[in-house]
């Protein structure tokens, strides 16, 4: 190889090396330190209380606080009707709440019939737990809160019950 070979071929790495530090540096500012929800997230279908089919991929693009919770759970069932009227205050701005009870089908219905919920619920059953992991639940407890922004992006998390207060300032930052 002679000398203007090496030149143009040290150009090339030292051109290729620049654009790859800035794409990077320009990822990280307009990423906001969120994180992508894991792809398989989007393809989820669930069965709901009800009947019928939760599927994921319909509340992509828009807001979305997304709960895990079960019946057995004191501080899921207290959080609940906060959520609910999240739900029924946000919706109209856009915004979606989904419930994920990590749970049997029999004690979901049955819980329902007593306090029911305005916002769509799927039923994870325990597979819920891995799925929770999967997005930053580390032990796996219950509740925990998940909002995406409309482009998919995690920006907020929560392991234990929100409240009302909380939810707003979410709302607010999304």
């Amino acid at each position: 190889m002679n000398r203007r070979q090496t030149m143009l071929l040290g150009g090339a790495g030292v051109a290729a090396a620049a654009g790859g530090l800035w794409l990077g540096a320009r990822r990280l500012s307009t990423d906001d330190s969120a994180t992508l929800a894991p792809e398989g997230l989007w393809s989820l279908r669930l069965a709901r209380p009800e009947g019928g089919e939760l599927v994921l991929a319909d509340f992509k693009g828009r807001p979305l606080l997304l709960n895990f919770w079960a019946t057995w759970c004191p501080p899921c069932i207290r959080e609940l009707p906060d959520l609910n009227r999240f739900h029924d205050t946000h919706s109209p701005k856009g915004w979606q709440v989904v419930g994920l009870a990590v749970d049997g089908p029999t004690p979901v219905r049955e819980f329902l019939t007593r306090m029911p919920l305005s916002f769509p619920v799927g039923l994870a059953g325990l597979e819920g737990a891995d799925l929770s992991r999967s997005l930053g639940n580390t032990s796996g407890a219950l509740p925990f809160t998940v909002v995406f922004d409309p482009r998919g992006r995690i920006r907020h998390r929560k392991l234990g019950a929100t409240n009302s207060e909380e939810l707003a300032q979410w709302a607010s930052t999304v």
